[in-house]
């Protein structure tokens, strides 16, 4: 039997973050509308038609909007693990820019799609709270049809960075010890062997980071739970956190990063994902030793072996 996957986050807790998050998004949404407007300019970087698309964690409806320009997508399926979220990107469905929509209620740990059903898969910053991030991208890979493409963008390890580094020194100074109140997120150094791992072609990731600045710590963690992105790794601490130990945090963190107007920075390490699902038509590397012509001849200069120095 196949081991299951290690349970990092509690998915049930995330759901009711979104679904308390959704009265409210539009007031939060920021990050949600930015790397969704990003991740549609990496799309209109290829020309070619996408008639059917599916957009994994789909919050507001970001995603939707974002792509209201582009042509060449007749269908767009936009799936969220809360209920409440989907139907918020569905309230949204009334611009008719895109020809038709549909929004549910779907956890991308057990997509409910038959196999070969789309020709983009695209997710904005739903995958960072993936306990099986492996397995979640081998389904989105049997969603996709041949050919087919994969975009995502995921937070990355270094996200909130500030914020993790208060709590912890705000914790041992006043508790002497530290809890996880940052929840763990994706390397970008795994990110290309996750998607060869989940059996997808021609895989790229890269990064970007995105700094915002708040006021305080306090507004940066109001912002948070209003987004729905509050920690909800198993690891987190259970107990309420002291007052003692919260204007610590503040403080700290104020002190260690804030600049000269007395605003602290957030950042946020953005991974994008990029891959297709395999087609004979997709470009293969050459086996070592079958090229028919030396780099050499081409560049018009001499030959010598690997170590061997120029004469002066």
């Amino acid at each position: 039997m196949a081991e299951a996957p290690l349970r990092v986050f509690d998915r049930r807790l995330l759901r009711a973050h979104r679904d308390r998050a959704a009265a409210n998004l539009g007031t939060h949404d920021f990050l949600f509308r930015e790397v969704a407007e990003r991740l549609a300019d990496r799309l209109a970087d290829v020309k070619r038609r996408f008639p059917v698309v599916l957009d994994i964690g789909c919050h507001g409806g970001e995603v939707k909007r974002a792509l209201q320009t582009r042509g060449g997508i007749e269908t767009l399926v936009q799936c969220d693990l809360s209920p409440r979220m989907a139907a918020l990107a569905r309230a949204g469905d009334a611009s008719g820019a895109l020809p038709a929509s549909l929004s549910l209620a779907a956890d991308e740990e057990a997509l409910p799609f038959a196999p070969d059903s789309f020709d983009l898969v695209i997710s904005s910053l739903s995958l960072h709270w993936a306990n099986d991030l492996p397995g979640a991208l081998v389904q989105m890979r049997r969603c996709l049809k041949p050919d087919g493409l994969f975009l995502a963008a995921l937070l990355g390890g270094e996200t909130l960075r500030e914020l993790r580094a208060a709590w912890m020194e705000a914790e041992l100074a006043v508790n002497g010890g530290a809890g996880a109140h940052v929840a763990p997120f994706a390397d970008i150094r795994d990110a290309g062997g996750l998607l060869q791992r989940a059996g997808l072609a021609l895989p790229v990731a890269d990064t970007e980071t995105i700094t915002v600045t708040y006021p305080d710590a306090l507004a940066l963690v109001a912002d948070l739970r209003g987004m729905g992105e509050a920690n909800v790794g198993l690891l987190r601490p259970r107990a309420f956190t002291r007052r003692e130990t919260l204007a610590r945090m503040t403080q700290t963190y104020a002190e260690r990063f804030g600049d000269a107007e007395g605003r602290i920075p957030a950042t946020f390490q953005v991974i994008y994902l990029t891959a297709w699902a395999p087609h004979s038509s997709q470009p293969e590397a050459l086996r070592p030793g079958s090229a028919k012509s030396r780099l050499a001849e081409a560049l018009g200069v001499e030959e010598r072996p690997a170590g061997d120095k120029a004469r002066p």
